[in-house]
This record gives C-alpha cells, sequence and structure tokens, in this order.
C-alpha cells in the first residue's frame, strides 16, 4: 500500500520514525552540551559582592584534620572573610559512621587555629550531600535573619550549589576556590566537569541529590 506521494507505508513509518529518533537526539545532546558549557562557564565565576554570610560545604576529614580538598575552600573562605566579603563563615556537613568529628566540626577548628574569631564561625553539623546541606543551612540563615550567602567549593561544584542553594531559598552567589587537588590537572577537571553535568541533569529531572554526592568531592 502507497501513501499520496507514492511512498510504501512501510518507508514512511520509517523515515518518520528515523526523523524522531534524530530530533530527540539532537534535543538531548544540546541539553546536555548546553549544561555541560554552563558548568565550566560558572566555574570560571568569583562573585565577590557583600553577603550575610560564606557558606563552605563540607568535604572529608580525618579526625577533625580537613583533606586537601576541605582545607583549599576553608583557606578561600578565610580570604574571602578578611576582605569583607561577609561578617560569618557558615561551615556544613555532618559525620560518616565511626568519626570522632563532623565535617562542620572541622572545618570550625581549622578556621577558628587560623585565626577567625569563634564567635564569626556557625558550625551546622547535618548534611551528607550538597542538597540536604543547603536545606539546613538555609534553615540556619534565616534563623539569624539573614538571606544572601557566598558560597565556597570547588569550581565544577559552583553550578549545581548555586542551584541547590537558591531552590532552598537562599540568594546565593558563587566563589569558588582555585586552590586543590581538584583544579590541578587538566584530566581532573575534565572528569569532574562531565561528573558535575550529569549529576545536575540528575537533580533537575528528580530534584532528589545523585547517589553519591558527597559535597562536591572528597
Amino acid at each position: 500500500m502507497t501513501d499520496p506521494e507514492g511512498l510504501p507505508r512501510g518507508l514512511r513509518l520509517g523515515r518518520l520514525l528515523a526523523r524522531t529518533v534524530l530530533g530527540a537526539v539532537l534535543i538531548l545532546a544540546f541539553v546536555v552540551g548546553g549544561t555541560l558549557f554552563r558548568v565550566w562557564f560558572v566555574a570560571r565565576q568569583d562573585d565577590r559582592s557583600r553577603a550575610d554570610v560564606v557558606v563552605v560545604l563540607g568535604a572529608a576529614q580525618y579526625d577533625g584534620r580537613p583533606s586537601a580538598v576541605l582545607e583549599a575552600r576553608l583557606q578561600h573562605a578565610v580570604t574571602l572573610y578578611e576582605s569583607g566579603v561577609a561578617d560569618h563563615i557558615l561551615t556544613v556537613g555532618g559525620r560518616q559512621a565511626g568519626d570522632n568529628y563532623t565535617e562542620a566540626e572541622a572545618s570550625e577548628i581549622w578556621l577558628v587555629e587560623n585565626g577567625v574569631p569563634p564567635d564569626r564561625v556557625i558550625a551546622v553539623g547535618e548534611g551528607v550531600d550538597t542538597l540536604g546541606s543547603f536545606r539546613v543551612s538555609a534553615r540556619a540563615i534565616s534563623d539569624r535573619g539573614w538571606d544572601s550567602a557566598v558560597i565556597v567549593s570547588d569550581p565544577w561544584h559552583s553550578l549545581r550549589a548555586r542551584t541547590m542553594a537558591r531552590d532552598a531559598g537562599i540568594d546565593a552567589w558563587v566563589s569558588p576556590t582555585r586552590r586543590g587537588p581538584i583544579v590541578q590537572t587538566r584530566e581532573t577537571q575534565a572528569r569532574y566537569i562531565v561528573r558535575e553535568t550529569a549529576a545536575l541533569l540528575h537533580y533537575r529531572l528528580t530534584h532528589a541529590p545523585a547517589a553519591g554526592d558527597d559535597n562536591g568531592l572528597k
């Protein structure tokens, strides 16, 4: 059987299916490529506008000693504090099974040891992933009558962190650290850009953290 154009119906349907599949592939490529570009683009931003508080996302700690990733974030937070970007630093992050300290406590100890007055540090010892960390941070910020925060994490984590912070009700922007093992090689950077692109797409589809999310890496 043929259609009005003289093509067999099966061939016409096959062409329609091929065009549909091609269109879907192009849309997917556009969405993924656009998200990857935005992850890269936001990673290059460094907004040091005045905020109510600097929020440092947690990462691994070892018996109260921050990992290299977390220490790089804390060093940058001190720079922002000393530059007058905010008068307080909020550390966030819970503990793994068997840990003596939360990530927030380890961060607080390091900040005080490095010259930040204890009354200027707020430790929120909850949150094992980025979304959970911003939910508890949002409550701590709101309880103090604040609403704005500059977020310190790793560059490639910045877009997802900012997205989740704003979804949690925080007026947020980012000033990522440029130090630490995550920014040392192009191979490492490329791996984490891809990882963050996938994690952000997952969040936008599900509004849930991706499996293995750990506040933006160890």
